[in-house]
């Protein structure tokens, strides 16, 4: 099992969104290397961080597990999309997509500010300035350390 940290902005999917609807397909991802994770490494059974950004409350909310492997985003075929990619087609599509499900929110938030304070979390792509990856990868010793968080106030 390996873990993740998917972004997104609250006001359009939260960890609340996910939670009501129990399991979602996690579409929308345009940048190649996050769509090469999506496509090559995220696995069926890998626990994901859900992280709130470009909001007032950035951070950590909740986390998901992969219920369905990758598989073509058909949102990039649909015209009428926000996600539509007119380069992209069935047969060989672009762009690529998993599905995940509601595991639990995390007890409180775990604010950017908090993880960019915690050592262990030096080397992490988040921590770093100008990091815009959308998908990235978290090792267990990051994992462990930012959930450690959860509870203090």
């Amino acid at each position: 099992m390996a873990y993740w940290l998917f972004k997104t902005e609250p006001d359009e999917f939260s960890i609340d969104t996910l939670r009501v609807k129990k399991s979602s397909c996690w579409e929308g991802v345009r940048n190649y290397q996050a769509r090469n994770m999506l496509r090559d490494e995220v696995k069926l059974g890998d626990l994901v961080l859900i992280y709130h950004s470009s909001c007032k409350m950035v951070g950590v909310a909740g986390i998901a597990r992969v219920v369905r492997e990758s598989y073509p985003d058909h949102f990039a075929f649909d015209p009428e999309s926000e996600y539509f990619d007119p380069k992209s087609e069935p047969s060989n599509p672009r762009w690529m997509m998993v599905d995940i499900e509601f595991v639990r929110k995390t007890e409180r938030l775990i604010s950017l500010s908090v993880l960019k304070a915690m050592p262990e979390l030096s080397e992490m792509p988040l921590v770093k300035r100008g990091n815009r990856l959308s998908v990235m990868p978290v090792s267990q010793h990051e994992w462990q350390a930012i959930l450690s968080k959860e509870t203090l106030k």
